[in-house]
């Protein structure tokens, strides 16, 4: 909306400038020659304006020269009221909209290249000056807005009673983003956006990776998988080539926690023989023999059946039902990642399963020790839960 009224008031200014300007230097016979006119240097002021004209080497503002002192100084005072009020206008936009220094940023910038580009615009035009200390004035502000927004998603504190789900700060930067991206459909704000994308996200991505188990009532590692996850899908609809390597670099994270939650949740269902062939290959790391393992007390042969014995294929197939109730209860269901990190631990139980049956082999030879149920078994009680659920 701010844009569009700008753009209105712009339409409407940029007739009664032209017209006024040629007025005075016809009836004045104020003529410039063009083999005079300077570019005016970021020092320059004009007498209504304590902010310096735009260079014509800035990117933002093509080829703006000097009008004569006599021009400007008339102009300046018959417009004396235009720049306080463009001001006060860009004040306004701030207020309604936290992005209205973007919406003016823009509006001016297309502005002043319409207006260069009309063929009855002047060559020095009074109205052009005063856009590009708009211009400059609202870069400014939009660049004072993406520096407080990375320091307040640095400093956000996690919501105490958050039980996972998509961050605040996640949500703020897609939100602007996709207002960025609607807005700036011209390759010449492209370096501009650019460049507050890169930050936003190298402070967003700082925040995620910097959360605390102490913040949270979940798993932390769960949290920041959903939250990557969430950002590498988003950034793949919207294909922002900027933020192709911030792409890739949430995927890693993505997939990295993803292992993390999945293996501190892996002992769960078998957990006593889990730690039981822990201390085994500790042992076996620190230089016990395999063959001597068993003679150990607390790895002996008589303390693995005693272990294994409670572990029927029944048990195990209730407590691998647990353990899905307890991940389907706290994944949101908004990133529809529980066929993943299901399949993930599949795929992870299978390994720790091969593991056992691989020590016992290895350490208790010929002792006729086995586990109380086979690879068919597990891949049957996965399935069954799997398409029960």
């Amino acid at each position: 909306v701010s844009k569009q009224v700008l753009e209105q008031v712009l339409g409407e200014l940029q007739p009664l400038c032209t017209s006024e300007q040629q007025f005075i230097e016809k009836f004045f016979q104020l003529r410039q020659d063009d083999s005079d006119l300077q570019v005016l240097e970021a020092s320059t002021r004009t007498r209504s304006s304590p902010i310096p004209l735009a260079s014509p080497s800035s990117t933002l503002i093509p080829g703006i020269v000097g009008l004569d002192e006599p021009t400007t100084q008339l102009l300046s005072e018959i417009f004396s009221c235009l720049e306080p009020e463009l001001r006060g206008f860009l004040d306004v936009c701030k207020r309604v909209h936290p992005l209205g220094c973007l919406q003016v940023l823009v509006a001016l910038s297309d502005s002043i290249f319409e207006i260069w580009g009309s063929s009855s615009a002047l060559p020095s035009s009074f109205l052009n000056t005063v856009l590009g200390n708009m211009l400059l004035l609202a870069k400014s502000s939009f660049n004072k807005y993406i520096e407080t927004s990375c320091k307040e998603i640095e400093e956000a504190k996690v919501p105490s009673k958050m039980r996972g789900g998509i961050l605040p700060s996640v949500s703020r930067f897609e939100e602007f983003v996709t207002f960025s991206e609607e807005l700036v459909r011209t390759a010449r704000w492209r370096g501009e956006l650019d460049k507050a994308y890169l930050r936003l996200a190298s402070s967003l991505f700082s925040s995620i990776n910097s959360l605390s188990s102490a913040n949270l009532k979940v798993n932390t590692d769960m949290v920041i998988m959903e939250n990557f996850h969430h950002i590498h899908s988003f950034l793949c609809q919207k294909k922002i080539h900027c933020l192709d390597g911030k792409k890739r670099e949430a995927k890693e994270r993505y997939s990295e926690h993803m292992e993390k939650y999945v293996i501190k949740y892996l002992g769960q269902p078998l957990e006593k023989l889990h730690h039981f062939f822990e201390g085994v290959k500790a042992r076996l790391a620190q230089g016990v023999k395999e063959e001597e393992v068993s003679f150990q007390l607390a790895y002996s042969k008589q303390e693995l059946r005693k272990i294994i014995e409670k572990y029927p294929g029944k048990e195990v197939r209730r407590a691998l039902e647990t353990l899905y109730r307890k991940i389907h209860k706290y994944l949101s269901p908004e990133e529809n990642l529980l066929p993943v990190v299901w399949h993930v631990m599949e795929q992870k139980f299978m390994q720790q399963y091969q593991e056992f049956e691989e020590l016992i082999q290895r350490c208790y030879a010929g002792s006729g020790i086995a586990l109380d149920f086979t690879t068919e078994d597990l891949l049957s009680y996965f399935n069954s839960i799997t398409l029960s659920n």
